[in-house]
């Protein structure tokens, strides 16, 4: 069976292009082997290169945007990220980016001035109010994780026009409105997810 790349959900398409992952979160159905979304099976046997991505492309013009998102961090394919998006704009489309913040830290550099370039609109999951919450649940595999995302957050804005922090409603010990203070006091909007509803 052809692994599934790009898969719709609404009005959006989605690409999956990595199953790696800069956390181990206990509330994602991967860490429990489930690899399904929406129906979609989206676990890999290989992590697709540029124009296997591209080549999976339906006609673009029925959705409103394409997503970087699946069961793995896309910005741990960076150089195959912005690829894959440098050519999606020049089909005049919207790009968003779902990542965990952890970008600048993977990388060792502040990828946001890369991403600004092709990317609309960024939506970045800060799951927890605090650090120890944070690191209960989403498990980071780099040290500094935490800050390192509230800090990929704080400069997103400068970059990226659409801004949105997300956190989980329903998540032992996550506090969804200090979670939304946060959104405000970081100056970037807040969409809260409820638990067990992917995609």
């Amino acid at each position: 069976m052809k692994q599934q790349i790009a898969y719709p959900i609404r009005n959006s398409l989605y690409l999956s292009i990595t199953d790696r992952c800069t956390l181990v979160c206990e509330f994602c159905p991967k860490t429990h082997g489930d690899y399904h979304v929406q129906g979609y099976d989206l676990e890999m046997d290989h992590r697709p290169e540029v124009d296997e991505i591209l080549q999976s492309l339906p006609e673009l013009e029925s959705y409103d945007e394409i997503v970087f998102c699946g069961f793995g961090e896309p910005t741990l394919r960076l150089k195959t990220l912005l690829a894959v998006a440098t050519e999606i704009k020049k089909r005049d489309k919207k790009i968003r980016l779902n990542t965990d913040g952890l970008g600048n830290l993977v990388n060792k550099r502040n990828i946001l001035p890369e991403l600004g370039a092709v990317v609309d609109s960024v939506s970045i999951s800060i799951n927890a109010q605090n650090e120890e919450v944070y690191n209960q649940l989403c498990q980071p595999q780099l040290p500094g994780s935490y800050q390192a995302m509230l800090e990929f957050v704080r400069q997103a804005p400068a970059y990226i026009d659409d801004v949105t922090v997300t956190a989980i409603n329903g998540l032992e010990n996550v506090d969804i409105n200090a979670c939304r203070q946060m959104a405000t006091e970081l100056g970037v909007k807040f969409r809260q997810r409820e638990l067990d509803r992917v995609g």
